[in-house]
């Protein structure tokens, strides 16, 4: 019995899906469909107008995206007054501690 009911409820879940899926490819075929006629629909318009047809296209501006997230100029800036002139040097290491400066 519970064979039965595990071969059932995986039939089910097989059906359930492939049901699932169906409908997802069933809506990009629709939403597909429904661009193309859009674009029949302005082409046509546009030919009898007599304005020239323009291609579906479909473009991307990655320099838009990025500056949605990174506005120049929001960055913390020092000012002159704040920065230093410093000369370098080499610190030598302790000889009890090799590579690690004593604090």
């Amino acid at each position: 019995m519970d064979h039965v009911i595990k071969v059932l409820f995986r039939l089910l879940l097989r059906a359930v899906l492939l049901l699932m899926g169906l409908v997802f490819l069933a809506s990009l075929v629709v939403a597909a469909v429904l661009v193309g006629v859009l674009w029949l629909v302005r082409a046509l318009w546009a030919r009898l107008t007599g304005q020239p047809v323009q291609p579906l296209a479909f473009t991307l501006v990655r320099r838009a995206q990025w500056a949605r997230f990174y506005r120049p100029g929001s960055a913390a800036r020092a000012d002159d007054a704040e920065v230093i002139d410093v000369a370098s040097r080499q610190v030598p290491s302790a000889p009890d501690s090799p590579g690690r400066l004593d604090h």
